[in-house]
């Protein structure tokens, strides 16, 4: 693509005041500011320290400075960073005297990475796992996000487009020189095989997203069992806080009380909910209610019980249960082996620990750890699905080949949708005008 006019500058980095602020320019004028301020460019990618002056020759700062000459740089442009001691003060001056100059101005959200993308240097998905890596808060977030931003799924995408190319080229063929004595048999049979199973293969990969909503959005579990059963206390011992009312009154939590925390580096949500009984009033009831709304969209629920009696749960058929035995430290050793129960005291630290050891393991089998990144996004799905079905179209021996033929372009087109070969204007500024300033 040209060359984009304006030279865009921004604080990259934390909030300020900070030990330290990177602040990153890209455009055309890049070059002339840096050399402005700190002196004759620097050798390119290797940081000089520099004092950087006004025009007045007047000093504002000692900063690290690097320079980064198109195309080799995140933008594909000219890109200048500047690593300042991170006060307010000082990042307002520099900001001040580069906008000062024609053709410098502050960047808008987004606005690097879409350069980045707009000179080829990173597809749509790419861009997404950037923004995704920046708000990654686990491990396993960081992980998916990495996978997205270092192209792992573009990889995945574009070879299936050059499978569908391929394929599309021999389909093409074998009608042009379909009556030609020294071409070979129809080669149909053999691209339609390769089709079918690139098709069962997008269709594994659409499954994938429960995975990957679970992953971005966290694995909800909840609380549910018997007033005073240790719901709350667990829920505090988990939280490291009060964040329920643990109390010795049936019926005190009459609301789901939620918390998120890092387990086995995946998000995990969960929920304390109020006590089921019998002789509950009408708020409690309530609570009860919203209790059993909450475990049936749950991924896991710990069916808590202090006496071996678990509640019977026909509500939550089909929802995936544990049975955990509470105040377990009461209990001896012997009693302590029924299977398919966890056992839990938030008074013994070895038995909460193993406790959290047990459930992190049962959350850590619902993921692949082989196909950890390959996540499906939501703004995926459409385009995935609709090449699915242009796939299914192309294997049916009912349409002419040139009109399988053009459903094999049309399914790499929808692919193409995704890594943003095709694209709009309203889709790309949705997606960029979500990353902060400065990236």
């Amino acid at each position: 693509m040209g060359e984009m006019m304006d030279t865009i500058i921004a604080l990259s980095s934390g909030s300020l005041p900070s030990g330290v602020a990177v602040v990153r320019l890209s455009g055309p004028k890049s070059a002339q500011f840096l050399s402005n301020i700190a002196g004759k460019l620097p050798e390119p990618r290797r940081a000089s320290l520099r004092t950087l002056k006004t025009a007045q020759a007047e000093s504002v700062d000692d900063a690290l400075v690097l320079w980064f000459p198109k195309p080799a740089s995140f933008t594909g442009e000219d890109v200048a960073e500047l690593h300042l001691h991170g006060g307010k003060a000082v990042v307002a001056k520099v900001l001040e005297m580069a906008t000062a100059i024609g053709g410098i101005r502050l960047a808008e959200a987004g606005e690097f990475s879409r350069r980045a993308f707009s000179n080829g240097k990173m597809d749509l998905t790419a861009a997404e796992g950037l923004a995704d890596l920046i708000d990654a808060e686990t491990e396993a977030q960081r992980k998916a996000a990495h996978y997205l931003a270092s192209g792992g799924l573009r990889d995945l995408y574009e070879g299936w487009q050059e499978r569908l190319l391929d394929a599309r080229a021999q389909i093409e063929a074998d009608i042009d020189f379909a009556e030609e004595d020294d071409v070979p048999g129809s080669v149909a049979d053999m691209v339609w095989r390769d089709m079918t199973q690139l098709q069962e293969e997008i269709t594994a990969h659409l499954e994938s997203y429960g995975r990957a909503e679970r992953i971005r959005d966290g694995f909800r579990i909840s609380l549910i069992g018997r007033p005073n059963v240790g719901k709350s206390s667990l829920l505090n011992a988990l939280a490291g806080s009060d964040r329920s009312i643990v109390s010795d009154e049936a019926g005190t939590t009459r609301d789901v009380v939620e918390v998120r925390l890092d387990l086995g580096g995946y998000l995990v949500l969960i929920a304390d909910t109020a006590g089921l009984r019998d002789d509950a009033g009408p708020v409690e009831a309530e609570g009860m209610r919203r209790a059993l709304l909450a475990a049936r969209s749950s991924d896991l629920v710990l069916n808590l019980s202090d006496d071996d009696h678990w509640e019977e749960l026909s509500a939550l058929e089909g929802v995936d249960v544990l049975k955990v035995r509470t105040k377990s430290d009461l209990l001896q050793a012997r009693d302590r082996m029924e299977r398919g129960v966890a056992y839990v005291s938030t008074t013994d630290q070895g038995a909460l620990s193993e406790f959290l050891d047990q459930l992190g393991a049962r959350i850590d089998g619902l993921f692949d750890a082989s196909q950890s990144g390959r996540t499906v996004k939501l703004r995926y799905i459409d385009h995935l699905n609709e090449c699915v079905k242009e796939l299914d179209a192309g294997r049916s021996n009912e349409l002419a080949p040139e009109f399988r033929a053009e459903s094999l372009r049309r399914a790499g087109y929808c692919l193409g949708k995704i890594t943003g070969q095709h694209n709009t204007e309203d889709l790309l500024g949705r997606i960029f005008s979500s990353f902060c300033i400065g990236k």
